[in-house]
């Protein structure tokens, strides 16, 4: 069992911990983050507390019944009812569905709580495992760009009300 909860102060330990175990791990498919974002990782967490605060991005953790966090969820550049898309999950929380409903989550999340209307994405393009979980979210491939340095794909997602006013994709043609 698991929650998505919105990033706090108190997360900081725990953040690292995930961070830190899985490094290896992702940097299989996205670029490094360096030592230094390791050795200074609690001004890092501040600096993400404070432009949470601001308005201009909203983190949250996926986090099991003892704490420990499984992933992270997170919508960047917030502006005129947009956002970008951007996740990771724990290596041992892989092929379980955990990223699947944990980004639905966030997609409702983004559209109720926050009132965005278009969420986009860029994934590696031998990121397949995101590719599969983006695609089955309804995001849409727009086409090529570079992720870190790295060819990937660019992904889209708009929120439309359906009948009974849940979330659904809309589908770009």
């Amino acid at each position: 069992m698991w929650v998505l909860e919105r990033l706090r102060s108190d997360h900081v330990d725990a953040v690292l911990t995930f961070e830190i175990k899985n490094r290896a791990f992702f940097s299989a498919t996205i670029s490094d983050r360096g030592d230094a974002y390791f050795e200074h990782f609690a001004e890092h967490h501040r600096s993400c507390l404070n432009e949470q605060d601001a308005g201009t991005c909203v983190y949250y953790v996926v986090v099991d019944e003892s704490g420990s966090v499984l992933g992270r969820f997170n919508l960047y550049e917030i502006n005129d009812g947009t956002a970008e898309v951007g996740y990771r999950v724990d290596e041992c929380a892989t092929g379980h569905g955990l990223a699947t409903d944990a980004l639905r989550s966030l997609c409702a999340l983004a559209e109720k709580d926050l009132g965005l209307t278009t969420l986009t994405a860029r994934t590696s393009a031998e990121n397949v495992a995101s590719q599969r979980v983006l695609e089955k979210c309804g995001f849409v491939v727009t086409g090529p760009v570079e992720v870190a340095g790295r060819m990937g794909r660019g992904y889209r997602y708009v929120v439309a009300k359906s009948v009974a006013g849940r979330p659904s994709p809309m589908r770009l043609g």
